[in-house]
């Protein structure tokens, strides 16, 4: 009896910190969508803009991630499986900025494009560190991890494309990263649909 009790404790406390943890990087990844948003905008940054609908990703994740915490490892895989076709709409996004740039010669503000990947880096660095402990507590927070690390990845390639585009005077290294960060996008939700498809099998 003793015993249950102590396991019912432990998994309870471990709710709590995943929701502390959850509700943090919800709150700083919305922020950052907003912000993002409006200088890829006013940048004329595909890579940005890339970066800009992750953090809108990620904050929808998070939020399903803080539904999720309370609930049973089946419907955490079918999160994840939700989750996994969110980074696959992002990736169609990008993609569809991308064609839409192709026909536009504008070249993108070089100063804007680095100062914002760099504060975003920033603010994306501390929610990856927040999420580290919990990257291997169940499938909805190893989702959640994987979405973090994606963010750090879109962060330093939007830098490269800004130095691509200062060096370059052209709009290309812009368009050629965020071809890669499709790519990326795609990689990572072929991952979590297939790790969600996996845990939704075994516990069917």
């Amino acid at each position: 009896m003793g015993e249950c009790c102590d396991k019912g404790s432990e998994l309870e406390k471990l709710r709590e910190r995943q929701s502390g943890t959850l509700k943090i990087v919800l709150a700083i990844n919305a922020v950052m969508f907003l912000v993002i948003v409006a200088a890829a905008l006013y940048a004329g940054s595909s890579a940005l803009l890339a970066d800009s609908l992750d953090n809108l990703g990620d904050a929808l994740t998070y939020g399903l991630s803080l539904w999720a915490v309370g609930l049973g490892l089946r419907i955490k895989a079918r999160i994840a499986y939700f989750k996994g076709l969110l980074i696959l709409l992002a990736a169609l996004a990008v993609l569809g900025q991308i064609v839409y740039r192709l026909a536009d010669p504008t070249v993108p503000l070089f100063e804007v494009m680095g100062i914002f990947s760099l504060i975003a880096l920033t603010a994306n660095g501390a929610c990856l560190a927040l999420l580290w402990r919990h990257k291997t507590e169940d499938i909805n927070m190893s989702s959640v991890w994987e979405c973090s690390r994606n963010d750090i990845v879109a962060n330093i390639s939007v830098f490269v494309a800004a130095a691509g585009v200062w060096a370059t005077e052209s709009r290309w290294p812009d368009l050629l990263v965020a071809s890669f960060l499709v790519i990326f996008l795609l990689r990572s939700a072929i991952r979590v649909l297939v790790s969600a498809h996996a845990e939704l099998r075994r516990h069917t």
